[in-house]
């Protein structure tokens, strides 16, 4: 048996080399011993939305998320559809005092407000509303298709 310590952040040479091989055995790992199903939402499933009605995927996308909002708020929460409905998702998800901000320094999609997106086969199966602050990454909401619960979508969004 050899143990080696290989840097992750910043990626070394090794980390990099070893990646895809380490991937799969956590994958195998998952799958053995927490169940998880090979289809599991990866990175390339995920994507990072401003939370706009100027942006085109926000737009785009604004009806598939409402609509899933509705469903998990009346599945989990047993909410009316009154108290879901998309005024109340624009106004408790949407709307935000943070303003978009692109600093030089900052990360490529800038400070503000997001919808982190989770799509499976063309649909979207989970939203996380996040804030990204120039200090840290704060996790506001997270909603999900309930019908997807099997994939834990809270702790992975959570983990990642």
């Amino acid at each position: 048996l050899k143990v080696r310590v290989v840097r992750s952040s910043p990626p070394s040479s090794q980390f990099k080399a070893t990646f895809q091989e380490s991937y799969q055995v956590y994958k195998r790992y998952q799958m053995v011993i927490h169940k998880d199903p090979p289809d599991k939402p990866s990175i390339n499933q995920v994507r990072l939305v401003p939370v706009s009605f100027e942006d085109p995927q926000f737009k785009s996308s604004f009806n598939q998320s409402a609509t899933l909002f509705a469903k998990y708020q009346m599945s989990v929460h047993k909410d009316t559809p009154s108290d879901c409905g998309e005024n109340e998702f624009t106004r408790f998800l949407c709307d935000s005092p943070l303003e978009a901000e692109h600093a030089p320094n900052g990360p490529e999609c800038g400070y503000g407000s997001f919808h982190q997106q989770y799509w499976l086969d063309g649909k979207i199966i989970a939203v996380g509303v996040i804030d990204i602050l120039p200090y840290c990454v704060s996790s506001v909401y997270l909603y999900y298709d309930p019908d997807f619960s099997f994939l834990s979508l809270g702790v992975y969004s959570a983990l990642r």
